[in-house]
């Protein structure tokens, strides 16, 4: 008979913390993948959390501020912060919203008559093959067009966004509650979601919080300077210098889709080059807005991108693209917004971990 192996016992006890740590391992994996599951199945309601948590996150400091500096209670800190918030946001709404809706409803009243125009400019006044037939590009607009006109008439997609619509309204609102609410319990939720980790991981989240937070919110505030540097340069650009129709409504756009990385600055400028193309007269009209372009884009990409940003945004575009898409087939707009800052999370937390920075 063979007689039992004896394990000395060093070995057992490294044995057995081996299992432990693969089974803690497999248990916070699994209850990563539950949270995910969890956050994807109310992918709908994430977007008013998303965006109050983010302001709320930039805004903290100020709230710590006043309530060490000044002495405010917290509740009193936070609903300072809020009002001032709450006033920046109605002024720039009385200031941008009224001529973004009336150069919005002037294009989309106008849309066939600006399609015709772009059309022309790109394939002459001569017919055009299109779908295997031979149209002139007011054929063509008045297509595309009524196509529009059918699509939205169908199936009570009418009725659906104007739903979508109310639902945007009451997310709007619910942001500003959700938002008062982060900056006066910000600390609390913060402590919650630590006390979620297992007590033997806890030590290395607190490590990890105070890079992760510097790191978060630089990135979060660098990409809101470039978003309003990017609209405000795009409407003294394409208003007060081309002239272009419409200014408002592409500055705005333009400054909306800097803060969509890779995709956004690449959409924005064909947008730009579209209404360009279809208002130019002469051709310095289009070396104009070449010109124009070309500062815009190194003045975000080399200088106030750069500046703003600093190390924060320093990702892989191929890591980006990744998780933008990701994010935006799994949690819609809530998963683009989050979609760097996840990479950035995994980065500083797998530097912490490792001993060893990315680079």
């Amino acid at each position: 008979m063979n007689k039992p192996t004896h394990i000395p016992d060093p070995e057992r006890t490294r044995i057995r913390r081996s299992r432990a740590i693969d089974q803690a391992f497999v248990m916070e994996l699994v209850a990563g993948i539950a949270v995910l599951l969890f956050f994807y199945e109310i992918g709908v309601i994430l977007l008013p959390f998303v965006i109050s948590a983010i302001v709320a996150f930039i805004c903290t400091p100020v709230v710590e501020w006043l309530n060490r500096r000044a002495r405010f209670p917290r509740v009193l800190a936070s609903a300072v912060v809020f009002v001032v918030l709450a006033a920046l946001g109605g002024l720039a709404g009385y200031f941008a919203l009224p001529p973004f809706v009336a150069q919005a409803e002037q294009l989309i009243g106008h849309l066939q008559t600006v399609l015709e125009t772009l059309m022309t400019r790109l394939f002459g006044t001569g017919p055009v093959q299109f779908l295997g037939h031979a149209d002139s590009p007011a054929q063509i607009a008045d297509m595309v067009v009524n196509g529009v006109r059918e699509f939205l008439q169908q199936n009570g997609r009418l009725l659906l966004i104007a739903g979508a619509g109310i639902a945007g309204f009451f997310s709007f609102i619910l942001s500003w509650v959700l938002l008062f609410y982060f900056l006066a319990d910000g600390p609390r939720i913060a402590s919650g979601m630590v006390w979620l980790v297992p007590p033997t991981r806890r030590p290395l989240i607190h490590r990890i919080l105070p890079v992760l937070s510097s790191t978060l919110r630089r990135y979060y505030i660098g990409v809101a300077t470039v978003v309003l540097y990017a609209a405000i340069a795009a409407y003294v650009g394409l208003g007060i210098f081309l002239h272009l129709n419409h200014a408002v409504v592409l500055a705005i756009l333009t400054g909306l889709l800097e803060a969509i990385p890779v995709v956004g600055p690449a959409a924005s400028a064909v947008l730009g080059i579209l209404a360009a193309m279809s208002q130019a007269v002469t051709f310095s009209d289009m070396i104009a807005f070449a010109v124009y372009l070309t500062i815009l884009r190194v003045s975000i990409d080399q200088v106030v991108g750069p500046l703003v940003l600093g190390s924060a945004g320093r990702i892989s575009p191929v890591l980006v693209m990744f998780c933008f898409l990701s994010g935006a087939v799994l949690f819609g707009i809530a998963g683009v917004i989050l979609a760097v800052p996840f990479a950035l999370s995994i980065k500083v937390i797998l530097e912490a971990v490792y001993g060893d920075p990315l680079g």
